[in-house]
């Protein structure tokens, strides 16, 4: 997507919107109503006329007043709502888009930049209907309609605000964008890479000390936090000179009109009238410096929309797959595979995958599996046990046949196929949270009878009740757990989501020798015995377990 595009998904609907624009220029037309109004009604008091010719003004004060905080408490609920509504489709959109190139396609980019797109760069788009396009809607609808207002009363004196407030506009913008426009640019740059740097700094900590590198990585993170504090500090001083600017040219209005205008003062318009025309450029100068706001906030939105385009747009890599937009008649109304009797569950035949921009690592590979057999693929590392599996899970495009239920698997989107074939990574990953999150996250709606009940299937029932159950944590990426156990739990993942296929990928990587024989038994064992079964491994297997075939990569 182009950053027009990007722009367009943080703006809500028309519907959305208009009602937070609406209550926002009440807000400030009241404002400038109060100001005008209540300067009448004290140069009006004082030539002491008859009280019931001040109600009407006394009465406009007070509603005027109650009026400016209940619109903008509304407009506030309304504006954000409709953002943050907005907010939650584009993030989910944006996930949606780097789900296919995590596999390799943005492999380029640093985890920072990455991470700092999606969360920080995402966020900060709700800038855009927030504090660029509804401020500049509302802020200019307002002074146009208070210069109208004053021509009314003065030609002269509204020609003369409305020449100021273009001058302080050109003023300004020209320099807030000469001191704050690269800061603005740069602002995204600088809060990605001191995520990268955090990031570096907790992930690798045990390494960084064991080489004694954390003074350096320290020196890393502080100097990414200077960068970001100058960035800010100069977007600062653009905002306080902007404020000047405004707060100037409110000054010279006021001053050019009192002595443009005093000569007419009492015979084309009555003192009261002529201290409000005074008055006002106060309150449309304070309106209008949201104009001054929206326009510094639309280039750091800008920025950010750029990021995220340039992270989700372009075209995909051939290795990475592109979902069908319509699937195949045959495959159900779901679109999902299914299983067929007497067709094998799962078929490749000259099967080869490659990683994006790389060599191709699977070529050739014939195999078939059916309901309770068991494949088991060997070979060295970097031979592409893990690339196959990555291939079969359809995060990467393949060349040859791959049939599920006798369908070929480019008819089905991605996500179908994982619905029928689930992968057990050599890595799971494991959320920062208790045990029952991390295994509802595979199926919504289990009950915690089921959750337990899979949990001793896998071996883990003993140690879930010493640990105080289901709520017991996991810590930051499964910190509070053995390798063991986690993969245990991602297999409790796999049971619940109920895949016909199984692919578990070095499952007693990173597990000691004389535990890894009875880990494999266990896993092996609480799968269910109708399921296809593909074990990639570099070890072998231990006696006594039945292979339907056997591969080396």
């Amino acid at each position: 997507m182009s950053v027009e595009t990007v722009l367009q998904r943080a703006t809500p609907t028309w519907r959305r919107a208009l009602p937070g624009q609406l209550l926002g220029i009440l807000s400030d037309g009241a404002a400038v109503g109060l100001l005008a109004l209540s300067m009448w009604l004290i140069t009006r008091s004082g030539a002491q006329p008859p009280i019931l010719h001040l109600t009407f003004a006394i009465v406009g004060v007070r509603a005027l007043a109650i009026g400016r905080a209940a619109f903008r408490y509304a407009e506030r609920l309304s504006s954000h709502d409709a953002a943050l509504f907005q907010l939650s489709k584009l993030r989910a959109e944006t996930f949606t888009a780097l789900v296919p190139r995590v596999p390799g396609a943005i492999e380029c980019s640093r985890r920072g930049e990455i991470l700092a797109t999606f969360v920080d760069d995402v966020d900060q788009l709700q800038d855009h209907p927030l504090r660029v396009r509804q401020p500049l809607i509302v802020s200019l609808t307002v002074t146009g309609l208070t210069v109208l207002v004053i021509a009314i009363a003065s030609p002269t004196a509204a020609a003369i605000l409305a020449v100021i407030l273009v001058i302080a506009a050109a003023v300004g913008a020209g320099l807030s964008k000469r001191i704050a426009g690269r800061s603005d640019r740069e602002l995204a740059d600088a809060r990605s890479g001191l995520t990268d740097a955090l990031l570096d700094r907790f992930a690798s900590a045990s390494v960084l000390s064991a080489f004694g590198a954390l003074g350096a990585q320290r020196a890393r993170i502080e100097a990414a936090e200077d960068r970001l504090t100058r960035v800010q500090l100069t977007r600062t001083r653009a905002a306080g000179l902007t404020g000047a600017i405004v707060a100037l040219g409110a000054g010279i209005a006021s001053v050019a009109i009192l002595l443009a205008v005093a000569p007419g003062a009492g015979t084309a318009f009555s003192a009261p009238v002529f201290a409000a025309i005074v008055v006002v450029p106060a309150a449309v100068f304070d309106v209008f410096a949201q104009v001054f706001a929206a326009l510094t906030a639309r280039r750091t939105v800008e920025a950010s929309a750029q990021r995220v385009a340039r992270l989700t747009d372009g075209a995909l890599p051939s290795e990475i797959p592109i979902d069908p937009e319509v699937s195949a008649a045959d495959t159900g109304a779901a679109g999902v595979p299914i299983a067929v009797p007497g067709v094998p569950l799962l078929a490749v035949t000259d099967l080869s995958v490659a990683h994006p921009g790389g060599r191709t690592v699977i070529d050739g590979l014939s195999f078939e599996l059916g309901p309770a057999e068991l494949l088991v693929l060997t070979g060295d590392s970097g031979s592409g046990k893990s690339t196959l599996a990555l291939g079969l899970a359809r995060f990467l495009d393949y060349g040859g046949s791959y049939r599920l239920g006798g369908v070929e698997a480019r008819e089905f989107t991605g996500a179908a196929v994982r619905s029928f074939v689930g992968l057990c990574e050599q890595q799971p990953h494991l959320f920062n949270t208790d045990i029952r999150q991390n295994l509802k996250f595979a199926r919504e709606d289990a009950t915690d009878e089921e959750l337990l009940a899979v949990l001793e299937r896998v071996g883990l029932g003993e140690w879930v009740r010493e640990r105080g159950g289901l709520d017991a944590k996991v810590g930051e990426r499964g910190t509070l757990v053995s390798g063991g156990q986690m993969q245990r739990i991602s297999l409790a993942r796999v049971i619940l989501a109920d895949f016909p296929v199984v692919i578990l990928d070095e499952p007693t990587a990173g597990v000691d020798q004389l535990v890894a024989d009875r880990l494999l038994r266990d896993l092996l064992g609480a799968i269910p015995d109708d399921r296809a079964v593909i074990l990639i491994t570099h070890t072998g297997l231990p006696d006594g377990i039945p292979v339907s075939a056997r591969l080396e990569l």
